[in-house]
């Protein structure tokens, strides 16, 4: 029992250097937490960016960097963390899988930061996002993805069945039969979505035709 409040003790009392060591660090978390935001902005290519989400960045880097600060030299801390953290539950649901290694970036460089580990913290940091930058804007062969919905008489179906045949790179989604005629919904990617109109439409019995945008992933 002694043991234990001796330890208490010493772990509430702060020296200057400790203070001036929160203080640095705290410093730093928010200056690389808003990088990593700026980063995750420039590289954004989803249809609506999240102010909340590069917040959200920001705010990981600092709660981590305290906490990290606070468990590092006790052991008794460190596994009453791990129980409090043990029955917290998150339900926020994240649309963009590359998002995660954005919060695992900014969870990782809290826990550098608070470990005291500065310059490899700055390097982490420069060589990721560096790396990601490229990564994210490296020129590749245009293909996008979209859906496209025909409604259409039933006899274009099996026409139109071969048309699409002829796309390699499409999933039928869907296919609704009623009174009106036939609804199709197709899953596919082309460089020319032009063309592939103009052929759909070309069809005898197509009613209408609508080509959507789609980000999803490429089939």
């Amino acid at each position: 029992m002694e043991n234990l409040t001796s330890e208490l003790t010493s772990s509430m009392t702060l020296g200057f250097s400790s203070i001036l060591t929160i203080l640095v660090s705290m410093v730093l978390g928010l200056i690389l937490g808003c990088l990593i935001a700026v980063i995750y902005k420039r590289n954004y290519r989803g249809v609506m960016y999240s102010n909340n989400f590069a917040l959200t960045l920001v705010m990981m880097t600092l709660i981590t960097t305290p906490v990290v600060l606070c468990i590092r030299n006790s052991i008794a801390l460190s596994m009453g963390m791990v129980g409090a953290l043990s029955i917290v539950r998150f339900r926020t649901a994240v649309k963009d899988p590359l998002d995660t290694a954005y919060m695992f970036w900014a969870l990782t460089t809290g826990i550098l930061l608070g470990a005291g580990q500065f310059l490899l913290t700055a390097v982490t940091v420069v060589v990721i996002g560096i790396m990601l930058t490229v990564l994210v804007n490296l020129k590749t062969k245009p293909m996008s993805s979209y859906l496209l919905v025909v409604r259409m008489a039933e006899e274009a179906d099996r026409p139109f069945a071969q048309l699409m045949n002829g796309v390699k790179t499409s999933k039928l989604k869907s296919k609704n039969f009623s009174a009106a005629g036939v609804e199709v919904t197709y899953e596919l990617t082309t460089e020319k979505p032009d063309q592939l109109m103009a052929k759909v439409r070309s069809l005898r019995g197509v009613a209408d035709a609508t080509l959507v945008s789609y980000q999803g992933e490429a089939i």
